[in-house]
C-alpha cells in the first residue's frame, strides 16, 4: 500500500503562483511514475502533469504547459507542482496519484493509477 498526502493549495489571484506538494509513504520502492490530476466542480477529472521518478522525465497537459512545473525531491518520495500565471480556469481540487505499474504512454489516463491522495483545493480569483 502507498499513502499520498497533498498540501499547498489555497486561494490566489489570477496571475499568482502556488506550489503543491505530494508526500508518498508506505511501499514506495516500486513506484516510478507520479502524476497530478485536477477536478473542477461539475467536470471530469483531468490530467495535469506526470513525472518519471527514474530520470525525471516529465509530461504536461497542453493547458498548463509553460506555466506549471512538476519536479521531485532528492528523496524521490515527494513531488511538487509549481503553478505560475494561474488563471481562474485552473480552479479545481488537485490530486496526486501513483501506482507500481503506470505505463509512460498512458500517464494521462486516470485509471492507470491505483493510489490517490485526498486532494487539495486551488482557487484562483479573477
Amino acid at each position: 500500500q502507498v499513502q499520498l498526502v497533498e498540501s499547498g493549495g489555497g486561494l490566489v489571484q489570477a496571475g499568482g503562483s502556488l506550489r503543491l506538494s505530494c508526500a508518498a509513504s508506505g511501499r514506495t520502492g516500486s513506484i516510478d511514475v507520479m502524476g497530478w490530476f485536477r477536478q473542477a466542480t461539475g467536470k471530469d477529472r483531468e490530467f495535469v502533469a506526470a513525472i518519471r521518478i527514474t530520470g525525471g522525465l516529465t509530461y504536461y497537459a497542453d493547458s498548463v504547459k509553460g506555466r506549471f512545473t512538476i519536479s521531485r525531491a532528492n528523496a524521490q518520495n515527494t513531488v511538487f507542482l509549481e503553478m505560475n500565471s494561474l488563471k481562474p480556469e485552473d480552479t479545481a481540487v488537485y490530486y496526486c496519484a501513483t501506482d507500481e505499474s503506470v505505463a509512460w504512454a498512458r500517464v494521462r489516463v486516470s485509471t492507470e493509477y491505483g493510489y490517490w491522495g485526498q486532494g487539495t483545493q486551488v482557487t484562483v480569483s479573477s
